[in-house]
């Protein structure tokens, strides 16, 4: 029999009734391929090569179950699936490796498509020992996935894990060190430690790079060894490798933050490798330097900031105190000394500048967040428009990259101004995408573009997305806050939104129309009474509830309208929300304080209404403006104050964006992008107020090579030897063939003599021109005579 075939794949026909419309058939035999999965089967290979007849392939499909028994197509389907995984076995025991590299193939691509291989584990494991090359790296590829749910069998290859480490493979080295620690079992943390030790001093970067991921993987397990961990941080920073830089700098974000004195002697060689480093390397060490910049630089912009404060303080303060602080401000500003930047503050800023090409969004997000948090103000803008050219990109992208414009936009505005288009909503935009760029559009708006923006949003309020056209809205009313000379014109256009027959569009108007009304009520009575007609009509709450305090705010200039729609509120109280019920009391007592003919019976009735309804909130409301503004024996003199304290007049509210209370998280942070503190979050510096020694970064080096006359034939004289006045001749290709034909004697005494003629011009302080010039010729004519070789002049030798 066929190995492909198990014995129990064969089943009769007895075993279950004939359906009708079909014969018995003979037993038949279903051969399944190696490494074939049976749920892949398909009809027509079972139909053809397979030997599978109709009737079972109806079993199959039917489930069909007889006599309370499973059915022997399921019993075949279940075998095949124990089938495999034993002939993977049976291939892992094999003493052919090529047998072992097809198995081990087979187990890694079920793990790439997220099935389940941790049953293989024993099998797997004894081949860790393996001497071919190709099946131990994917045993190890195995291992590093399971080894922390196999910890117990893990150990059990530690000392293979151990030979691993010296392996003249450095794969192999690598992968070894990355199964070790992967095993979370804290008995060999001292094996971990020292396999991290030596992996750090190896010759081959790939392997330091791997020592550098184990780090954070050790010290998550036993934080007691930090300070060994430090060390080997301290020197893989040392490294100059472009491979070992990213990872390292991840390691040490993850063990030891705070010690940016790692950094000073990095630093530099930090931001030169800095455009040679893999991608999320690059992320990784930008992150770091921006909180290392921020503690070690001034800050650019001191000089604006102290503008801006005396500015402001000129503002609010009176006469008297600025001519007094002025003075003041006048003689620090003297004293203080005009900004220069550091060099290694224009040293980072200049290597980070050509990142903002980079195809890796994420580094384009570092970069742009650190111009922003480091750069000065007027060359931050630099960053724009790779800002604008990632939104092009997929829309999670460009939710991240809107996320942090919408609040550079707030700070910079003018530096997104040029690419105000970009921002234009798309009808294939995701709705979040949509909110996104309308808050930007808002942030950008000024009385330059308030009139193309204002067209844009008439566009969107069109959108068959309610959503968005309630965000539109919201937006409108925004623009008409912060820029005066609309506001009349989008608060008409809000008026003109009521009459629409979408219903959230309307009650999110007179939301908004209510905040704007609150700037100018007394010029827009109209309005209002046009919003109360709507009462009848609008069942939203929100909306509701808004033409109800509007009213009772401003009931003098309705009086007439008033009491009325306190009477019609009434009627419903009952039926309405927990929100419009709180402003019916509200509007009921503000009627009684003002107009008490007209509504005091419609007060009691409203207010006996409350002090019996379901939520708390709305009882103890009605027994506090009972108690307020009905006079009693016990109720003394607050009662008088009941309309000042209902009546007083409110400040207006300001509407500011969502995006206003997030810069103090750094930008393209996950904190900044949730609103809120996530684990691990590092706070970005404040600026110091005096700059740190900038000595610390500077690294001793070494004796430097002595210049060889190679080098100076190659150009190299004016920067490694400027003081020099004129330079000695060298002696051509031509004049040293032609040098070959005569003794070697004489070459050698002309070369002592040349040296020391060389050594006597150097100490020599003062010479004529005139002397110059003999002893030149001179050379030329002993040149002539003996073939090319320099002899030493007699006024040079008597010198």
């Amino acid at each position: 029999m066929s190995p492909r075939c198990h014995p129990s794949l064969y089943w009769n026909t007895h075993s279950c009734p004939t359906p009708s419309g079909l014969s018995p058939e003979k037993t038949e035999p279903l051969t399944v391929p190696r490494g074939a999965s049976p749920c892949h089967i398909p009809t027509s290979r079972l139909q053809g090569g397979w030997h599978l007849g109709p009737r079972s392939i109806l079993v199959a499909l039917l489930g069909c179950h007889c006599n309370s028994t499973r059915s022997p197509a399921s019993a075949a389907l279940s075998t095949l699936t124990w089938c495999r995984h034993d002939d993977l076995k049976e291939m892992l025991d094999s003493n052919k490796d090529s047998l072992k590299l097809e198995a081990m193939k087979r187990i890694v691509a079920m793990i790439a498509r997220g099935k389940n291989a941790s049953d293989l584990f024993p099998a797997v494991v004894k081949n860790v020992a393996c001497k071919n090359i190709e099946v131990k790296k994917l045993v190890y590829v195995y291992l590093v996935r399971y080894a922390e749910e196999q910890q117990d069998l893990a150990l059990l290859s530690i000392s293979t894990f151990q030979r691993g480490l010296k392996d003249p493979n450095q794969l192999i080295r690598a992968s070894a060190l990355r199964v070790l620690s992967s095993i979370r079992v804290p008995i060999i943390v001292p094996i971990m430690m020292l396999a991290i030790k030596e992996a750090a001093s190896d010759m081959s970067p790939y392997v330091r790079k791997t020592a550098a991921h184990a780090i954070p993987k050790l010290y998550s397990l036993d934080s007691d060894q930090k300070d060994q961990l430090i060390e080997v941080i301290e020197k893989l920073l040392a490294d100059k490798t472009t491979l070992v830089a990213g990872s390292v700098v991840m390691a040490f974000e993850e063990v030891c933050p705070e010690r940016i004195d790692l950094i000073h002697k990095n630093y530099r060689k930090l931001c030169n490798l800095l455009i040679d480093v893999e991608e999320w390397g690059q992320v990784v060490i930008i992150n770091m330097l921006t909180r290392y910049a921020r503690t070690q630089f001034l800050s650019p912009n001191q000089n604006e900031s102290l503008l801006e404060e005396s500015a402001e303080k000129a503002f609010y303060g009176s006469e008297e105190e600025d001519t007094k602080d002025a003075k003041a401000e006048a003689a620090s500003l003297a004293k203080r000394k005009p900004y220069v930047m550091d060099p290694d503050h224009r040293l980072l800023l200049r290597n980070t500048k050509p990142l903002l090409q980079s195809r890796n969004a994420a580094v384009v997000m570092a970069v742009a967040q650190l111009y922003f948090h480091l750069a000065p103000k007027a060359e931050v803008g630099v960053i724009a428009k790779a800002l604008v050219r990632l939104l092009r990109s997929h829309s999670e992208v460009q939710y991240v990259v809107l996320q942090n414009v919408a609040t550079m936009s707030i700070k910079r505005r003018g530096m997104f101004e040029p690419y105000l288009k970009s921002f234009y909503i798309r009808s294939t935009d995701p709705t979040q995408i949509k909110i996104l760029k309308l808050e930007v559009l808002t942030n950008l708006a000024n009385e330059t573009n308030i009139s193309t923006i204002l067209r844009e949003f008439q566009t969107y309020i069109r959108s068959m997305d309610k959503d968005f056209v309630a965000a539109t809205i919201q937006a409108i009313g925004r623009c008409a806050t912060n820029i005066g000379k609309v506001r009349d014109t989008c608060l008409n256009g809000l008026v003109q939104l009521l009459s629409n027959r979408d219903e959230l569009v309307v009650a999110e108007s007179v939301v908004v129309i209510k905040k704007l009304l609150q700037m100018q009520p007394a010029q827009h009575s109209e309005i209002i009474k046009h919003m109360a007609k709507l009462t009848d009509n609008i069942q939203v709450p929100m909306a509701r509830a808004s033409i109800l305090w509007l009213i009772g705010e401003y009931c003098e200039h309705v009086p007439k309208i008033a009491p009325d729609v306190l009477r019609k509120m009434a009627k419903s109280f009952t039926n309405e929300e927990d929100i419009v019920k709180l402003q019916v009391i509200n509007l009921a007592a503000k009627l009684y304080l003002t107009n008490s003919k007209q509504s005091k019976l419609l007060t009691q009735y409203v207010l006996n209404l409350a002090k019996y309804d379901q939520n708390y909130d709305i009882r103890d409301r009605a027994r506090f403006i009972r108690q307020l503004i009905v006079p009693t024996e016990k109720s003394g003199a607050l009662n008088k104050y009941a309309k000042k304290l209902f009546l007083a007049q409110k400040p207006a509210p300001i509407l500011e964006s969502s995006f206003k209370d997030r810069d103090h998280f750094q930008l393209g942070s996950l904190s900044h992008l949730l609103n809120a503190k996530a684990v691990g979050y590092q706070e970005l510096p404040d600026w110091p107020d005096e700059a740190p020694d900038p000595s610390v970064r500077n690294v001793e080096v070494r004796g430097t090579p002595r210049c060889t006359w190679d080098i100076l034939r190659l150009g190299h004289l004016a920067g490694v030897l400027g003081e020099l006045q004129k330079v000695p001749h060298i002696p051509s290709l031509s004049d040293s063939e032609e040098s070959g034909s005569s003794s070697s004697s004489g070459t050698s005494s002309s070369s002592s003599e040349e040296e020391d003629e060389e050594e006597e011009e150097e100490g020599s302080g003062e010479q004529s021109e005139e002397k110059e010039g003999e002893e030149e010729e001179e050379k030329r004519k002993k040149r002539k005579e003996k073939g090319g070789l320099r002899k030493a002049s007699p006024g040079s030798a008597g010198r």
